[in-house]
């Protein structure tokens, strides 16, 4: 009998685990100005929803503070700090997880402070969904539109307006109605597409989770109602595969992975992919995952993809999709919200992360910064702690992006002091300034109809790259002397080109069999260390010398190189024997 009972309660609680898990998610955060009632309203919500553990209620009923006018103070179960507790006010982000029969919910309790407006955007990052608190009694105040103005720089596009202490007007339909068309008009010009108002009191529970009797003339869902059914925004709607990779993972030397978590879009074995910066396509040999291989991956799992060919890919670097590639470019604005009490300036050096791509930035303009109360673009030659203003910026080396209206992965990033390493601002990518471009590779397919050996033999030499930095006059002399000695060449002397660019140029040239030569900029660390791990064609870099040596010297040793790259009569004869 003990063994059935024993069974039973092992099957139920699999089936429970099993229910859990395919519940949907809703991430959501709270707003609003000071006192409005964010923290009553969460404690309410979780009290109401039978959230509440008996020992967590039981020490708040205890508890020596209690601002309100019942037995329980409900902002106690989400204030958890002590400064919190004394001063009755919110300053870190508090989280809070929660589930009902319909859906599971994570919530983020933000403050209300202005001067904790960067906690604000810390808390809304990851929400689908924004509940903005609006006093009745005082109507829509500066810090209300500037939550608002956040949560639609961020991108969320649910908001909730619960228009809270409606008992402190008597719960009149009046009051609510101008308070509604007041926050529909400012969603208006924030461009805030789905909004729901919902008349509440949090201190008494009027509609929050059970309907108020006190508000018949409300005939629209309570809060927990609305929360439940709400649609849940994903990235399915961005199709495009995005797949940053984190760290190349090779136990031994009959596996090789990559592993990442995936932005956007869905991966399956077979398909083309195109890596980025080098610019080489190549189809996914498999998913893997602890539990096995996998049928498909799709945002946001995290596995480990390998490849059909060997390609050069390291951490940093993002696989795509060929037909639809991200924008590739050291330039670009972005809005920023500036998080550090040292002011942002032009012209100094940041580190910046972005997916898994971290490497040095400035700021090349202030554009504009917005004022949150009226909404207006002001001048600015700095930005302060909680300032949001449109900056634009140049990275060392290209980044791989989306606009954050496109993709919230692929487009946002952080910035980091160099010194003290603190995270100093956070920046949602507008799009790529004058010189960016999006990656449009396809057209680079080659059908391995002949084999590189083949070509090289036909052409009597083997490929390499010559890098002769800003020297275009000594490249393009070293290219005629090489055409006319029988060499197949190609000159690449863009300056401005993005090193996925060149990356594939150099690509193409090995495949055909040329001397390829570059005498463009200076190539970062990054980009030269690239080439140089290419197994094939050989690097011969020349910048050195050109520091050393003068023209004529630096042109005669670039054609001694390009001599030792002839195929030998010796070693045509060694393949035929």
């Amino acid at each position: 009998m003990i063994s059935m009972i024993q069974e039973r309660l092992r099957d139920s609680s699999g089936e429970f685990l099993e229910q859990s898990l395919e519940m949907e998610l809703l991430r959501f955060t709270t707003a609003g100005s000071v006192d409005d009632g964010k923290s009553t309203l969460i404690g309410r919500l979780l009290h109401d929803s039978k959230a509440v553990y008996e020992d967590q209620l039981a020490s708040v009923k205890k508890s020596r503070i209690n601002r309100s006018s019942g037995p329980i103070d409900f902002s106690l179960l989400t204030d958890g700090l002590r400064a919190e507790r004394e001063q009755g006010i919110t300053i870190d982000v508090a989280y809070r997880y929660f589930a009902t029969p319909r859906r599971k919910f994570i919530i983020a309790d933000t403050p209300g402070h202005e001067e904790y407006t960067r906690n604000m955007a810390t808390g809304a990052s990851t929400a689908d969904l924004a509940v903005i608190l609006v006093d009745a009694s005082k109507g829509i105040l500066s810090q209300t539109r500037r939550h608002a103005f956040i949560a639609s720089l961020l991108g969320i596009r649910n908001v909730l307006a619960a228009v809270n202490k409606m008992d402190l007007v008597d719960y009149r339909e009046d009051v609510f109605l101008n308070m509604e068309r007041d926050f529909l008009r400012l969603a208006g010009q924030l461009g805030i597409a789905h909004v729901r108002c919902v008349p509440i009191s949090a201190l008494e529970g009027d509609n929050v989770v059970e309907r108020s009797a006190r508000m018949f003339w409300y005939e629209g869902p309570t809060l927990l109602e609305h929360l439940e059914t709400v649609p849940v925004a994903t990235n399915d709607a961005f199709e495009s595969v995005r797949f940053p990779v984190q760290i190349v993972i090779r136990p031994d030397a009959n596996f090789r992975g990559f592993a990442g978590r995936v932005a956007s879009g869905v991966i399956r074995p077979g398909d083309d992919v195109l890596a980025l910066p080098s610019g080489q396509r190549t189809r996914v040999r498999s998913i893997v995952s602890y539990d096995g291989d996998l049928p498909e991956a799709f945002a946001p799992m995290s596995v480990n993809l390998q490849l059909e060919d060997e390609i050069d890919l390291s951490r940093g670097d993002m696989l795509v999709s060929p037909e639809n590639g991200p924008r590739v470019s050291r330039r670009f604005r972005a809005m920023v919200v500036w998080l550090h009490g040292r002011p942002l300036e032009v012209g100094r050096s940041y580190l910046v992360k972005h997916t898994a791509r971290q490497t040095k930035i400035r700021a090349l303009r202030i554009r504009h910064r917005v004022n949150v109360n009226s909404l207006e673009q002001e001048e600015a030659t700095q930005l302060n702690m909680n300032d949001i203003a449109s900056v634009e910026f140049e990275a060392h080396v290209p980044l791989f992006f989306d606009s954050y209206s496109d993709n919230r992965i692929t487009g946002s990033f952080i910035l980091i002091d160099e010194l003290s390493n603190a995270t100093v601002g956070a920046g949602m990518i507008e799009e790529a300034a004058s010189d960016g471009q999006r990656v449009e590779v396809a057209e680079l397919e080659i059908v391995e109809g002949v084999s590189a050996r083949e070509r090289y033999e036909r052409h009597g030499h083997y490929p390499a790259t010559f890098l002769l930095e800003n020297q275009p006059a000594v490249a393009s002399r070293l290219e005629r002397a090489l055409f006319e000695r029988g060499f197949e060449v190609l000159h690449f002397g863009d300056r401005d080109a993005a090193s996925s660019l060149l990356m594939g140029a150099v690509h193409v040239a090995h495949r055909i069999g040329c001397v390829f030569i570059y005498s463009g900029g200076v190539l970062d660390a990054e980009t030269r260390q690239r080439l140089a791990s290419l197994p094939m064609p050989r690097l011969l870099d020349l910048s050195r010398e050109s520091e050393e040596f003068d023209d004529e010297r630096l042109f005669r040793h670039a054609l001694e190189l390009a001599d030792s790259l002839r195929i030998t009569e010796q070693e045509n004869q060694e393949k035929v024997n």
